[in-house]
């Protein structure tokens, strides 16, 4: 598989078409699915790289409907709105390891809109100095009374012999 797949308008690249194509599938696939909408002005000097994509106050989390691509426009719907949206664009690059489009619109040529899933945001929970037990089935238990909390972690003998090599 390749990293990026790119389309550009007015191509004479004979794999324009197949690149669109492919596109236009993953596109259609983001239907009923949660994407994120950050849209970036790209910088006059130092261009892509220079974009930071941290979260903005602007940017957008929705559940996309019926998304497709006719020609060199892309249209898609929100459930908020019964009104179809649109875009007509220059180029599309499509990052297929981190499942994210890239979409340079044909009348903002300073702007790079990045369509992807939301990031998972991983919460950390901290217990200081808690119970521990190690259960039945390789089931270790942490727990802190004082804050009502039980933690069950199911794990396999060698991550338990790991643990316990890291502990000695």
């Amino acid at each position: 598989m390749q990293l990026k797949t790119v389309w550009q308008s007015g191509s004479n690249n004979p794999e324009n078409s197949d690149c669109l194509d492919r596109i236009s599938q993953w596109w259609g696939n983001l239907n009923g699915k949660e994407i994120s909408w950050v849209e970036r002005l790209i910088p006059q000097i130092g261009g892509l790289s220079e974009i930071h994509w941290h979260p903005q106050r602007f940017d957008e989390t929705f559940v996309i409907v019926n998304p497709e691509i006719r020609e060199d426009t892309l249209y898609w719907y929100t459930p908020a709105s019964p009104v179809q949206r649109n875009n007509t664009v220059q180029k599309l690059e499509l990052d297929n390891l981190q499942q994210q489009l890239y979409i340079y619109p044909q009348l903002e040529s300073e702007l790079v809109i990045r369509i992807g899933f939301p990031e998972v945001k991983y919460q950390t929970l901290e217990l200081n100095n808690p119970e521990v037990a190690l259960g039945e089935d390789n089931i270790l238990l942490l727990w802190a009374a004082d804050r009502e909390l039980e933690i069950k972690i199911s794990l396999s003998p060698e991550n338990i012999a790991k643990l316990k090599e890291l502990l000695a």
